[in-house]
């Protein structure tokens, strides 16, 4: 168990030593480049608010086109009715009746 502890004291010693290690020359130029890398964020940002733009459009057009299709099935479905209501009245009214209608 002594053992143990003292290699895990000894891991974080190494960790503390090697974070103090001031960074290498090729890390700083890195960070001057790093402006220059500054520029496709705003153009991702534009892009972003344009895809955004167009998807809202989309979904504008699709739900109005829900409601377009909903209102001619509700249409249709009221002109069904409307005929299964005269085909059952034709089938409930006498012959007799049936017989006038025809002479008219």
């Amino acid at each position: 168990m002594n053992k143990v502890l003292a290699a895990l004291i000894a891991g974080l010693f190494a960790v503390g030593v090697f974070a103090q290690v001031p960074a290498p020359k090729a890390a700083a130029s890195a960070s001057m480049a790093a402006p220059a890398a500054a520029a496709p964020k705003m153009e991702t940002k534009a892009d972003a608010k344009a895809d955004a733009a167009k998807m809202k459009h989309e979904k504008a057009a699709a739900r109005k086109a829900a409601a377009a299709e909903k209102k001619a099935a509700a249409a249709k479905m009221k002109e069904e009715k409307a005929a299964a209501k005269k085909a059952k009245m034709e089938a409930a009214m006498p012959v007799a009746a049936k017989k006038e209608e025809a002479k008219k």
